[in-house]
């Protein structure tokens, strides 16, 4: 169907009218004409017919100008409704970019790769599978930013995601403000509907705010956090003295990731390798849907330029023909 965005511009059609009206009533009547563009002059009155070949400008000239004010109108052609795929859930994913980050720990096509290079690959075939989901971005190390804020557009979030670097946001690990970050954009959010995914390999060494105080300010805005320890227990490290056994994870503060989950009524997970954090992910793809209102939309084509491609073809043509006839 057509629709017309700005149907109030046809209040303007009567215009030349009432312009021609107004001007001869203010000029003496010998002098009373209306001058339109392109056109010649023509005088008003109870003796003074319009010859024939006067009459087609006229009238060229008045579509000319419906055309334009039908134009200005902003037709649009409304195609069928289409149902958007809309679960409700809105997702706040927190990457740790923290130094320890670069730890070649995890195997991901059977090579040696640092712990944030394991963590894009399985995280971005999470945001992915997350079809009918909002889902925004957070990066942390010394500070914490917004990288995307909640949206559909899961392609933006898989991108910015990859385009991350180790160190980008400073090499210390602020957990608590990661958190109060998402509270703050979350807040405004359905309340039953507030996720945050956190994942990190440290201890909170950076930040204004506690993690555990990051805690109670989001179980108090009912924001439910997944808390995610990465990092290999124990690796053989292979040394001029041979072989020993060292643990990456010792700085893994799995006492306060525990707790931050169970206050705010989510769970902790421990990724030692690519499997169990891609295990991890499958799971949290369990989480219940919150249901909302049907969200529908419809497709929409300008049409405008058509009306006002004619409109200036038309004045294009009056202009003309007026140069050939002088």
């Amino acid at each position: 169907m057509i629709n017309f965005d700005w149907p109030w511009f046809l209040a303007a059609l009567p215009l030349p009218l009432l312009i021609r009206w107004l001007v001869s009533a203010n000029l003496p009547a010998e002098q009373a004409a209306l001058k339109v563009p392109f056109l010649e002059d023509f005088s008003e009155g109870e003796t003074t017919a319009v010859s024939k070949t006067e009459q087609w400008p006229l009238l060229l000239a008045a579509l000319a100008w419906l055309l334009l004010v039908l134009a200005c109108t902003r037709p649009q052609w409304l195609g069928e409704p289409i149902e958007q795929a809309v679960s409700g859930r809105d997702l706040m994913l927190a990457v740790d970019l923290s130094g320890s980050m670069e730890e070649q720990d995890f195997m991901l096509n059977k090579r040696p790769v640092d712990r944030l290079t394991a963590a894009k690959g399985v995280a971005s075939d999470f945001i992915n599978r997350r079809v009918g989901d909002r889902v925004g971005l957070i990066l942390f190390g010394t500070q914490a930013y917004l990288q995307t804020p909640l949206t559909f557009d899961r392609k933006t979030v898989m991108t910015l995601l990859n385009e991350s670097v180790i160190g980008l946001a400073g090499d210390n690990t602020a957990i608590g403000d990661a958190i109060g970050l998402a509270v703050k954009r979350l807040k405004d959010e359905q309340a039953n509907s507030r996720v945050l995914v956190l994942m990190t390999d440290g201890a909170n060494t950076a930040g204004e705010v506690t993690p555990l105080k990051a805690a109670e300010l989001a179980a108090a805005q009912h924001l439910k956090i997944y808390t995610i320890g990465i990092g290999a227990d124990e690796m053989i490290v292979r040394s001029f003295f041979g072989n020993r056994k060292v643990n990456p994870s010792v700085d893994l503060d799995e006492k306060t990731l525990i707790k931050i989950a169970e206050s705010t009524g989510g769970q902790y997970y421990r990724a030692r390798n690519t499997d169990e954090l891609n295990n991890i992910y499958m799971r949290l793809d369990e989480l219940e849907p919150v249901e909302k209102d049907k969200q529908y939309f419809r497709p929409r084509s300008e049409l405008y330029f058509w009306p006002l491609g004619l409109s200036l073809m038309i004045a294009a043509f009056i202009a003309l023909s007026k140069v050939r006839l002088s």
